[in-house]
């Protein structure tokens, strides 16, 4: 199985959670990888190549490019992982433009000016593997978070856009879905509901646990688990897919 051996994976967000694990394991199984973020310091203790830039803008994700083909070579993997959280979120009536549209800067518009950087070479090359971590309010919403929840369902619209457009070059495009995993965004998260609710952190994880069959959340390694198989020469008959990664419950 060639899997991804020798292939080059730029994966943003790569300095914790997610993006973390899923660049050491494809790293592990023999892909060149380099990790983007704006924190130099959980970058650096990685302990893979890496690039710092703020992949809101689209000079930020021009630089991560350029600097992985220059040197690593061509992207042949693209893992979208980076985003904001909802957190600080409020309902829709009481929410500040601003937070929309720094969500929808960094969430959204990030993948697409990464997707449609990296697709050219991916056509000419005729292959490609685009995963993006969306969420499963990408497909039912939270509360207080429309933002975030429309930032998730659009990165859905793009990673289908991108499985059509590049389908006949041999580019695949999927999105993983994670329920809820105990990452640093989550533990911000939870800190802030339970500030609100007056309960404790360990309260809300215990309710978030409880909502999914094993009584437990999700692993980071879970889910890049299905990050790494996206990624896989295997994979090519998967795309235009958005899998949930929740331990069988929608949520």
């Amino acid at each position: 199985m060639a899997g991804v051996e020798g292939r080059v994976a730029l994966i943003t967000g790569g300095g914790r959670g997610i993006g973390r694990a899923a660049a050491e394991l494809l790293a592990t199984r023999g892909a060149k990888v380099m990790c983007v973020a704006r924190s130099k310091p959980e970058l650096a203790d990685v302990g893979l190549d890496y690039s710092v830039a703020d992949l809101g803008t689209p000079e930020g994700c021009a630089h991560a490019v350029a600097e992985t083909e220059q040197r690593l070579g061509p992207v042949d993997i693209l893992v979208c992982n980076h985003g904001i959280g909802s957190a600080h979120e409020r309902v829709v009536w009481e929410q500040q433009p601003e937070v929309w549209s720094e969500t929808m800067r960094v969430n959204l518009d990030g993948p697409f000016h990464l997707s449609r950087l990296v697709m050219r070479e991916m056509v000419e090359r005729r292959f490609g593997r685009i995963v993006y971590t969306s969420s499963t309010a990408g497909l039912i919403a939270e509360p207080a978070g429309s933002a975030y929840n429309s930032s998730k369902h659009g990165l859905l619209g793009l990673m289908r856009s991108v499985s059509v457009d590049g389908g006949a070059y041999g580019i695949t495009a999927n999105a993983v879905l994670p329920g809820w995993v105990r990452t640093e965004m989550a533990e911000r998260s939870a800190r802030q509901e339970a500030e609100d609710r007056g309960v404790t952190t360990d309260q809300v994880w215990e309710e978030r646990a409880a909502l999914y069959p094993p009584g437990r959340v999700a692993t980071t390694r879970e889910v890049a688990e299905v990050i790494a198989f996206l990624a896989s020469e295997e994979s090519s008959g998967v795309s235009g897919e958005a899998i949930r990664v929740a331990l069988g419950s929608v949520w």
